[in-house]
């Protein structure tokens, strides 16, 4: 089965990005009420909604805004300017602990949207307003360390190391972050050797994705 087309569709068969896509198993599933009345938010306003990376993506003069989906414990809006979104009551959360832009307004239950229908009104219309303004989210650079595995990888074969060291900064960047969020080394060695291919080609881990 193919990737989801439309809002429609991604509420029949989910993002397709695991086994359970298309399956009563789907993640997106349980949340279809919570994603409508969410897209029905959405809708009051400028944003344009497409289809991206295989979930409903609401952009304004081509730019990105607002990502609409679900996970297994909630649906959610990811703000890609979430951090410089006005949030008076603290309601975005970081997805993950290196995440530096953007924001998710998780989404448990209906009862949780309607009461807080004024507060992601007033989410939408910030995170367009900051995208109307150009405003952007002042970016720290960390040092990317590799981890003991990624190491002993390069003390192992040298053309890898010097395969990885010939990639730009920022994928460089992104396949330190991937690797070392995993808590367990087998974790570690499993994610390097899913993209040693890719690494070895030039590629980083958006270019494995777009081919995918």
């Amino acid at each position: 089965m193919s990737s989801p087309t439309s809002f429609e569709d991604y509420l029949v068969i989910g993002c397709m990005r695991c086994d359970k896509g298309g399956t009563d198993r789907c993640k997106v599933l349980p949340f279809v009420n919570e994603l409508r009345h969410l897209r029905s938010l959405l809708a009051e306003t400028d944003l344009v909604e497409e289809m991206k990376w295989s979930v409903p993506a609401y952009t304004l003069n081509g730019k990105n805004v607002i990502m609409l989906g679900a996970f297994v414990h909630h649906a959610s809006l990811s703000f890609f300017k979430g951090a410089i979104v006005d949030d008076p009551k603290g309601l975005l959360v970081r997805p993950g602990e290196n995440t530096q832009a953007s924001r998710q307004l998780r989404i448990t239950s209906l009862d949780q949207i309607l009461e807080l229908e004024t507060e992601i009104r007033a989410l939408i219309a910030s995170a367009i307003d900051v995208e109307r303004r150009g405003l952007k989210v002042e970016r720290v650079r960390h040092e990317a360390v590799a981890c003991k595995e990624l190491q002993a990888k390069f003390d192992a074969q040298p053309a890898f190391k010097a395969a990885f060291e010939a990639l730009t900064p920022g994928r460089q960047r992104a396949y330190h972050l991937h690797f070392n969020q995993a808590k367990q080394a087998k974790t570690r060695v499993a994610r390097i050797a899913k993209y040693e291919a890719a690494i070895l080609d030039g590629k980083g881990m958006n270019d494995v994705y777009r081919k995918n």
